[in-house]
């Protein structure tokens, strides 16, 4: 304005004396240089300096993940001084997860799962390769459905709110499994005590027909020799 310089502009980061900086919890980054690099200074009329750099940085953040998929994490950017003590520039983000990728993801193909491993409940107990196969492929899927969450998580030492959810998915699951083995194993035993009751009585009833006819033939020989003493 009137013929001044507002801001001098440099490309140039060695012209001028640069704080010691660097990324406390840094763990790789990249200043892009593509085609240039990506950086320039402005140097006020007042003596303020503007420093802008595009870097890209992998930062570390612990997690507590004891409510995953529900939680919400805070993860710092913190700045400091390589060689003196000051203090330090913090940047605090909040992440919340987005709740519908995981119903859709996660909640809605577990239930699903529960729902099908039920539909044996409603099939013949003879059955029996078809509420197998069923039992067996639901447990499978839902075991694999467990391992993929479980891969794309780092692994802690603690219990997560999903890995309740699986949980009790693969119970309700397994659950439909054992109810079959055990209605097949009582009917098998019923169908034995059956098979038992009828042997004993079929053989009562040769017994008794038996004897029957062992009282007619002693029956006909006390006729016989009585006919043949008079």
């Amino acid at each position: 304005m009137n013929g001044r310089v507002e801001f001098l502009t440099l490309t140039d980061p060695e012209k001028i004396w640069m704080p010691d900086l660097f990324f406390k919890n840094e763990k790789t980054g990249q200043l892009h240089e593509i085609t240039m690099p990506n950086m320039y200074i402005r140097i006020f009329s007042d003596g303020g300096v503007l420093y802008s750099v595009r870097i890209s940085l992998t930062l570390s953040c612990p997690m507590d993940l004891k409510l995953y998929p529900l939680d919400k994490q805070t993860c710092s950017l913190k700045m400091a001084s390589c060689e003196c003590e000051y203090s330090c520039l913090t940047v605090d983000l909040l992440f919340k997860r987005e709740f519908s990728y995981y119903l859709i993801q996660i909640y809605v193909p577990c239930c699903m799962l529960v729902i099908v491993s039920w539909v044996s409940f409603w099939l013949d107990q003879n059955a029996v390769p078809a509420r197998v196969s069923l039992g067996v492929t639901t447990l499978l899927t839902m075991a694999t459905q467990t391992s993929g969450i479980n891969a794309a998580l780092p692994p802690v030492s603690y219990t997560k709110a999903i890995d309740v959810w699986t949980g009790v998915c693969l119970m309700f699951v397994f659950g439909a499994m054992l109810e079959f083995a055990l209605v097949n194993y009582a009917s098998r035993s019923d169908m034995h005590r059956e098979t038992l009751k009828r042997g004993r009585r079929q053989q009562m009833e040769l017994d008794h027909q038996t004897a029957l006819g062992e009282l007619g033939d002693h029956t006909d020989d006390g006729q016989t020799a009585y006919a043949m003493a008079c």
